[in-house]
């Protein structure tokens, strides 16, 4: 009994080893942006996943009362090194303020605000009425459904009765989408930015109080490679030295910079809040800012999960628009929960 005890002691204590190494090589490997290879952008994913582990080891070593010599205190230094790594990239989410402000429902004119819910509604699924029940129980006022074929845009065709202004383009490559609105679009287009199969929706919208503000629905390539749907690994280089390869997310910010009316960028990215593209997003148009940052995480893939998930549908908005209201709906079957978030255009 005490020779079983014994190896269980020592066979968790190597396999505590083991994992120190690996999250300590992960977290440092994980801060090189420079390097667009998507064998390092994955590496983003398990930051919480990484960050609570190095904290259950270090309790671990404190109480199993790791001898102090230099391998050991190598070894600790390096996981108090992968917390604090891991930390400061989720920290703006966690712990930081509001970047974009919040409003009081009850000082809002309510014909300044939008509500929009965000819905991958995974080609594969078919439970719509199950999403048209959450659709009906929110009241957006615009649905942006991604990931749509032809199939989801006729299950969704009832919401044209209450959303009459749509874009639509049904993809069996698991990147067409549909965008219902109960406002007015004007100048509406679908644009092809990066890849010739792989859409995004452009619209100035008109709210009731006459305002207006412009809306980028987006649901970019994944940057892992996929021998069934488009990918972005191709894509993933540096064309010249201090210059970014124009990805979608890059072009909008560029079209955003130009933009007179107060914008909008809503979808599913296919990147983490705290990605490459994503830091490039906000780098490269200041005036874009993520609605998550002191809020929380708002994990919204994998549904299909209870430990593996991560925020992957995202809103961004340009100064003049505030939150009136932010929340991560329920699942449907699909992989990513629905996000919706109601917005005060000022």
């Amino acid at each position: 009994m005490n020779k079983t005890y014994s190896n269980l002691r020592k066979g968790a204590f190597y396999i505590a080893i083991v994992l120190s190494v690996l999250i300590i090589i992960s977290s440092i490997l994980s801060l090189i942006y420079d390097i667009p290879r998507w064998y390092l952008k994955v590496l983003d994913f398990p930051r919480m996943i990484q960050f609570i582990l190095s904290i259950i080891i270090l309790i671990y070593f404190v109480i199993i009362k790791l001898r102090w010599n230099k391998p050991t205190i190598l070894l600790l230094t390096g996981l108090i090194s992968a917390v604090l790594i891991q930390l400061s990239v989720m920290a703006p989410y966690l712990l930081w303020s509001k970047e974009v402000p919040s409003v009081e429902t009850i000082s809002v004119d309510e014909k300044n605000t939008v509500g929009i819910l965000l819905g991958n509604v995974l080609i594969t699924n078919k439970n719509s009425s199950k999403f048209l029940e959450i659709i009906e129980k929110a009241d957006p006022d615009m649905i942006l459904a991604m990931e749509v074929d032809d199939w989801w845009v006729k299950e969704l065709q009832s919401l044209e009765k209450e959303y009459p202004h749509t874009m639509k383009i049904p993809l069996d490559n698991a990147y067409g989408m549909a965008l219902y609105s109960k406002f007015p679009l004007k100048d509406s287009e679908i644009k092809y930015l990066n890849l010739s199969k792989v859409p995004s929706f452009h619209a100035l919208v008109t709210l009731p109080s006459g305002k207006v503000f412009k809306f980028y629905g987006v649901h970019p390539v994944a940057p892992m490679p996929s021998d069934k749907y488009p990918d972005n690994v191709g894509e993933m280089k540096m064309i010249e030295e201090n210059k970014k390869e124009e990805k979608e997310l890059l072009r909008i910010a560029d079209l955003v910079k130009k933009d007179n009316y107060p914008s909008l960028v809503g979808g599913d990215f296919n990147d983490l809040a705290w990605g490459r593209t994503e830091r490039l997003f906000g780098e490269d148009n200041t005036k874009l800012k993520d609605v998550r940052i002191g809020r929380g995480l708002y994990n919204t893939f994998d549904a299909t999960s209870y430990f593996l998930r991560w925020p992957l549908d995202h809103f961004y908005v340009t100064e003049k628009i505030s939150v009136v209201e932010f929340e991560r709906l329920e699942s449907f079957d699909s992989d990513h929960f629905p996000l919706y978030g109601k917005f005060l255009i000022e």
